[in-house]
């Protein structure tokens, strides 16, 4: 079952390919990397997830990379937590009037 970490402090010039490699090193298996884009902006918001194949590649993936330098920036690197009920972008509407 995969693992999703959460990658943060990653450059803007990062690019999922730069992480897919980082994160493989070692033997380690990656099933997925996204990085979250700003969807007004469209530009990279400066945090990633990275879905690892097993708890294990997981764990070394964190040992190995969390605190280290890349593209100038150091990495954090932590397992990701659950979605939050409520949690999410958008524009928040209360009561009839559309919260105005």
């Amino acid at each position: 079952m995969a693992t999703k970490l959460y990658v943060g402090n990653i450059s803007f010039n990062t690019t999922e390919s730069t992480l897919r490699t980082l994160f493989e090193g070692d033997g380690r298996r990656v099933e997925e990397v996204a990085i979250v884009m700003d969807r007004d902006t469209g530009r990279p918001r400066g945090f990633a997830f990275v879905s690892m194949a097993t708890p294990e590649d997981s764990r070394t993936a964190i040992e190995a990379l969390n605190g280290r330098e890349v593209e100038g920036r150091t990495l954090t690197v932590s397992e990701a937590k659950p979605k939050t009920a409520g949690a999410g972008g958008g524009p928040r509407r209360f009561g009839s009037d559309g919260g105005r």
